[in-house]
């Protein structure tokens, strides 16, 4: 039933969205009111539920089609593994979803391009086979995949096997806009978004929209209640403790890395893994017209420095 709430909601707002996909916002102008002292709004199907964050522009209004094709030009080429499965229109419906809760909408325009452009990067850096001479340089093919192309395993891990049953026949497979692995994950992500993808796991590869709300609920969530979001240590939401200026954490792009990806990519200097996903940040706040000269300091764009926040050898991702 819960399931069946999700596809009518879904569907609901791609039919207002359309004409979001010609490159116009229909974003209404949000209804205003005052709860205990603070504005809230309400901007029907892109921004829903009376928060303050909707009182900000909407991601459709700074974000169009057009940056969105910039940014992923490459996706639809014949080489590429996933053409025809990735466009705005599913991008922007399942961002609605996350608008409420700050997604795109924490601050001004200028932060929410930058929070669209660190999101989308990781996007791009996790789905693209862009190659040192690529047709359009390495960085152009963002989205080419949907999922793992030739796994190496069922990703079944038994250790879960009363929580988190693997299903008859389903394979754990890297799939998403993030992509996700291990019947754990599925599990519990399917969980949070009321969707079985235990028992479905090809949904993320059969529909983009929930391959990218996916993405974008592991962008706001913590790892661990005690933990920070990716979100939340980017659009400064989050404090660091004595521990984490210790450990060389700061808010900014760089811990975001260390939320999605910890010591397989942090705190080894200067990697390529690392230095991958920054480029295409920087490159996509160009094309977005936001500038890299915006993004930062070495040390905020980076975590080559940085101690894990879930280190590997104490507990798997």
């Amino acid at each position: 039933m819960e399931e069946a709430k999700w596809w009518v909601m879904a569907i609901a707002i791609s039919v207002v969205v359309i004409v979001v996909v010609e490159g116009q916002s229909s974003t209404p102008p949000p209804t205003v009111k005052t709860v205990k002292g603070v504005k809230v709004c309400d901007r029907g199907w892109e921004c829903k539920g009376w928060s303050s964050f909707c009182c900000n522009e909407t991601i459709s209004e700074f974000f169009q089609t057009y940056q969105f094709e910039n940014l992923f030009s490459k996706r639809n080429s014949p080489v590429a593994h996933a053409a025809g499965f990735w466009d705005y229109k599913s991008f922007i419906i399942a961002a609605a979803i996350y608008e409420p809760m700050g997604f795109g909408t924490t601050g001004g325009k200028h932060m929410g391009m930058n929070e669209v452009a660190a999101f989308l990067a990781h996007v791009g850096s996790k789905t693209t086979c862009g190659y040192g001479v690529a047709t359009g340089g390495p960085l152009a093919w963002g989205l080419c995949y949907n999922k793992e192309m030739s796994p190496s395993q069922s990703y079944c891990d038994d250790f879960y096997k009363y929580e988190y049953p693997c299903a008859p026949g389903a394979d754990y497979y890297g799939r998403g806009a993030l992509p996700i692995y291990w019947n754990y994950n599925y599990g519990a992500i399917g969980d949070a978004l009321k969707v079985d993808l235990l028992h479905h796991p090809e949904y993320l590869e059969n529909n983009a929209t929930l391959a990218f709300q996916t993405a974008i609920w592991r962008w706001m969530s913590p790892v661990k209640k005690s933990q920070p979001s990716a979100h939340d240590v980017f659009v400064g939401n989050w404090k660091p403790t004595k521990n984490d200026t210790l450990s060389k954490r700061v808010p900014g792009f760089g811990t975001t890395m260390n939320i999605l990806y910890g010591d397989s990519v942090c705190g080894q200097g200067d990697v390529d893994s690392m230095n991958n996903i920054i480029s295409h940040y920087l490159y996509y706040l160009d094309l977005m017209g936001v500038g890299r000269e915006d993004a930062g300091p070495h040390e905020v764009l980076s975590c080559a420095e940085q101690k894990a926040f879930n280190p590997s050898y104490v507990a798997s991702s």
